[in-house]
């Protein structure tokens, strides 16, 4: 059974990144020389979305909205008319223009501090750990539905509905992208929880996380 030792820690690190080396997912926001406009634009509309479908749209949204002053000039019906496959697009949709209209009003500068930074527009905890850990190179855990499965399927379950607020789950996240390739852990969770551990089906047989995997363990009983 995995507990939440620094060993066992460094273990399911390891074998993640060994799996992402060779099968992890490429998508065009991972690129290392993205403006921070283009890694903020991919983070929102990531967001609760499959990273497939945005895929499909975002060079393009990107050729069509290059920056911020252009985002923030745009009809709110043409950005909306990208956003329809993803949901929520007409909310989606101005909240991303207000976004734009204050990083004009902030002349493109993003704040260090954390607190100032969830003031702006569409800033909840997933997009301001997301400008942490890609733009000012911090550890912090691109956390969601997928990721807390994955944590919680190998490591043990959290106490609270909302992942947002569990202290088990938020501080096992830390611990576990507290890594020098914290970027890829992030992106090689995400993607393990996507092809391998999977919401319904997991592929538990061909899974390289399974030696000491609570989940696995309990399925065999």
């Amino acid at each position: 059974m995995a507990t939440t030792t620094q060993k066992n820690i460094s273990k399911f690190q390891q074998r993640l990144l060994t799996w992402y080396d060779t099968d992890g997912r490429h998508f065009p926001w991972r690129n290392k020389r993205l403006t921070q406009y283009q890694i903020i634009i991919a983070e929102t509309l990531l967001q609760r979305t499959k990273a497939e479908t945005v895929s499909k749209f975002y060079s393009q949204f990107i050729k069509d909205f290059p920056n911020w002053a252009n985002l923030a000039q745009a009809n709110i019906a043409s950005i909306e008319l990208y956003l329809k496959p993803i949901g929520l697009y007409r909310q989606r949709a101005k909240r991303l223009k207000n976004l734009a209209l204050e990083m004009m009003n902030r002349k493109g500068k993003l704040p260090r501090e954390r607190a100032e930074l969830e003031t702006l527009p569409f800033m909840g905890q997933y997009i301001a750990n997301a400008v942490e850990l890609i733009i000012y190179n911090q550890p912090s855990p691109l956390i969601d539905v997928n990721m807390s499965r994955l944590l919680e399927r190998y490591f043990g379950k959290r106490k609270m509905a909302d992942i947002r607020y569990d202290p088990y789950l938020q501080k096992l996240s830390y611990k576990v992208v507290n890594h020098f390739r914290a970027k890829e852990i992030n992106w090689a969770i995400l993607d393990y929880a996507a092809l391998i551990c999977r919401a319904t089906n997991p592929k538990c047989n061909i899974c390289k996380l399974r030696i000491g995997c609570n989940y696995f363990l309990n399925c065999q009983k």
